[in-house]
Order: structure tokens, then C-alpha cells, then sequence
């Protein structure tokens, strides 16, 4: 339960999954936001809890001036020694918790100001548009000033991306923006119909700030040109919107652990391959089937790959993984299998692979929990896990990417 204004001084003992701290209680434990270890602490009526002196050596000033109001960062006052071990136990407790104890990796760290893709709300306030994250535990948007996670194309481009929002006349939109190559990828949801006005201010926008692509509602309204993703040499210009992964060096470090993993593998398996992120990085070395239940992603995959020289040959298939996995027999040809799935984990296909001879399964997860879940019916059927590894893609969440490996033994 959370501790109320006005209370007690209570001691901090440890740090929870979403980097509150926890306190003992006889009525059980307390979450404190914003509180370290060590600390004794003191809410009042402010976001940031009171700190008794002395406050915790592993505490230490927030680079971000939003820090505490915005609900997107909730580890800007941490060390980084502390923050790296907390972000390796979300992974170990999750893997506990389904009893499962592998030796975890150190985080592999970002830097900041790398993360190429954000997702921001607008909102029309009076003749204002305000634009950002949501507050803390509040559906009230806070606008945004600046967010030093953000890579400079973005951040540089607020204004921008206001003045955008502004050219429609709606009441609040979400804006999916892309730091492409060759300039801004932003796909705008929540808008209908851009009448001429509309469209011809966005246009005079796009050419003023250098911006690549502007897509309202799955539509492409300007397009200077083709937003440009590197993905292991090859070129891909992914489709207004699609999911695309957050930072660029985390998805260079996901890659390179995965090709690692599947070694000489002559024939790949890509299970919700989405534009390619560990395709194109596996073709170098072996001929792949990527899987993935959105057309729009295979097409853009697809198109690079003709593009590109050096790969392997490349085949997709369009499937909903969730209602229809590949089956064991299907599974029969290939050496190795990577799963990339969203949140929601992949139960299903797990369930298939479980049942299946592939060698080696490289599993890539935004979600420890349903990792787990996932990796223990693996385990269950005689698979080893030989390697999890934490990935700092979510830099200052609670959000961890996690890759884990296993094997059959022969």
C-alpha cells in the first residue's frame, strides 16, 4: 500500500519492479516513490518523498527537469551501480518467481539521448497545444519541455511536432515519431480527414524542419522522402507507425546475441519477425522464414530484402502466431528459432516449439514475466537455458528487454 501524507518516518529496506522503494510494516510492505534503500522517508503533500538525512549514498540528482511529475522516468535518482542491479532483478526475481534461477548478465547499457522512436500525446487546450507524457499516476498530460532519453531529432523538433498537431483540428491526437536517416517519420492517430488548409500548412512544416514522412491515420499526407532504417546493412523504409525498436544500439546488442547464439544454423525460423530487426542480421549467415501476423511489416521487409545484396535467401509468411503457431512438423526443417513477440508473450508457439526438435530458440522479450512463463514450458520439455541477458532499450523505466537462449542437448 502506498504510505499517506503526514505519516511516520518509515525505513527503506529495498527497491520494488517499478523502482518504488519498500518499506516493512506490521501491515505489510509500503511503496514509497522515489525512495532508495537505506532511506528513511516522509511523505508530504510534493511528488518527491521527504528524505531524512542522511540520504542514501546511491542517490543522486536528476537530469531532467520533468523528473517526478512525468510518468515516463521513474530511476533518474539512482546510482548507476544501484540502477543497473535493479533493472538485473526485475530478470532475476521474474525468472524466481516461475522457479527458474539461470545466471543473468549484467544490464547492457544505453547512452542517453538514443532513443530514436517516441510516442507523445497532443492535446488542444484552449487556442495551445499542449504535447507530451501523461503525468505521474494521472491521466493529465504534462508538456513537454524537453527529455534527454530522446536522440536530438526529436527533441530539437517539439515545436515542431506542436505546430503539427495545431494544423488539425482535433481535440487530442497521438503522434509516433521516427528518427529516420533522412529526417522525422510521424504518423499522427486520432485525426480524421486533413481538409486542403490543413494539409497545405503541413506541407509549408515538413519542408521548414527537414521532416521526412507525415502520415495522418494510416495515410501518407507528405512524404519528402522515404524514412530510411539501417537494419544490418540493409535498408528498410518501414511503414507509417509500424513497431520498430526504441534505440538503435539496443537492437545492434539484441542482434549480435542472437547470431551469436544460432552459430552455424543453415536454416532460420523468425517468429514475429515484424520489418526484420533479426532477419536481416541472421540472412547474413543463413536462409530465414520470417513470420509475422502484419502484412504491412512483411511487404516492408520484403521490399528491402530485394534491395540489399549479401543475404541469404529470404522467405515470409503472413500468419497470426497467437491463433495458429507453427506446429511441430512445421518446425522440423530448421536449426535454430527466434521469437521476438509483443508483451503479451508467446504461450501458444512455445507450446509448438516445446514440442518441436529445434536445436536452439533465441527468445527476445520487452516483458520478463511472460518470458518466463514462456521460457519454463521450454524448460519443462527439456530445453537448457544457457543465457539471459538484460538490455537497457527502456532507459530510466521500469521496462527492461531481456534475450535468452536455449538448448537442446543433444
Amino acid at each position: 500500500m502506498p504510505i499517506e501524507a503526514g505519516s511516520e518516518a518509515l525505513t527503506i529496506t529495498r527497491l520494488g519492479a517499478q523502482g518504488d522503494g519498500i518499506a516493512e510494516t506490521a501491515e505489510g510492505p509500503r511503496f514509497v516513490p522515489f525512495a532508495l534503500p537505506g532511506e528513511r522517508v516522509r511523505l508530504g503533500a510534493a511528488e518527491m518523498p521527504e528524505v531524512l538525512p542522511p540520504a542514501s549514498p546511491e542517490r543522486q540528482a536528476p537530469i531532467c527537469r520533468h523528473f517526478g511529475a512525468c510518468g515516463g522516468c521513474v530511476a533518474q535518482h539512482m546510482s548507476a551501480r544501484l540502477y543497473g542491479d535493479w533493472k538485473r532483478g526485475i530478470v532475476v526475481e521474474a525468472f524466481r518467481q516461475r522457479g527458474l534461477a539461470p545466471e543473468v548478465a549484467p544490464l547492457v547499457r544505453v547512452a542517453l539521448g538514443s532513443r530514436r522512436r517516441a510516442v507523445l500525446t497532443a492535446q488542444r487546450r484552449g487556442g495551445e497545444i499542449v504535447l507530451g507524457y501523461h503525468r505521474r499516476r494521472s491521466g493529465e498530460l504534462l508538456d513537454l519541455g524537453e527529455c534527454p532519453v530522446l536522440v536530438p531529432e526529436i527533441s530539437a523538433q517539439l515545436a515542431a511536432l506542436r505546430a503539427v498537431a495545431g494544423a488539425l483540428a482535433e481535440p487530442e491526437l497521438r503522434l509516433t515519431v521516427v528518427a529516420s536517416s533522412v529526417g522525422l517519420d510521424i504518423a499522427v492517430e486520432g485525426g480524421g480527414r486533413c481538409d486542403g488548409k490543413a494539409a497545405a500548412s503541413i506541407g509549408r512544416l515538413a519542408a521548414e524542419h527537414r521532416i521526412a514522412r507525415i502520415s495522418v491515420s494510416g495515410e501518407t499526407l507528405i512524404e519528402r522522402a522515404k524514412p530510411v532504417l539501417p537494419i544490418a546493412g540493409v535498408d528498410l523504409v518501414p511503414p507509417a507507425g509500424v513497431f520498430v525498436q526504441a534505440v538503435a544500439d539496443a537492437e545492434h546488442a539484441m542482434a549480435g546475441l542472437v547470431t551469436a547464439a544460432a552459430g552455424k544454423a543453415r536454416r532460420v525460423v523468425d517468429l514475429f519477425a515484424g520489418v526484420g530487426t533479426f532477419t536481416f542480421p541472421l540472412a547474413r549467415r543463413a536462409r530465414v522464414l520470417a513470420v509475422d501476423g502484419e502484412a504491412e511489416a512483411l511487404a516492408a521487409l520484403s521490399a528491402a530484402a530485394r534491395g540489399a545484396s549479401g543475404l541469404k535467401p529470404i522467405e515470409t509468411k503472413q500468419r497470426d502466431l497467437y491463433r495458429e503457431p507453427l506446429a511441430a512438423l512445421e518446425l522440423k526443417e530448421f536449426d535454430a528459432a527466434v521469437l521476438d513477440p509483443p508483451r503479451a508473450g508467446a504461450r501458444a508457439q512455445c507450446e509448438a516449439l516445446a514440442r518441436s526438435a529445434v536445436p536452439v530458440v533465441m527468445y527476445v522479450s520487452c516483458d520478463p514475466a511472460t518470458l518466463a512463463r514462456d521460457v519454463r514450458t521450454l524448460v519443462g520439455a527439456g530445453y537448457r537455458l544457457e543465457a539471459v541477458t538484460p538490455i537497457d532499450q527502456f532507459l530510466f523505466s521500469a521496462h527492461v528487454e531481456v534475450v535468452a537462449v536455449l538448448r537442446r542437448d543433444r
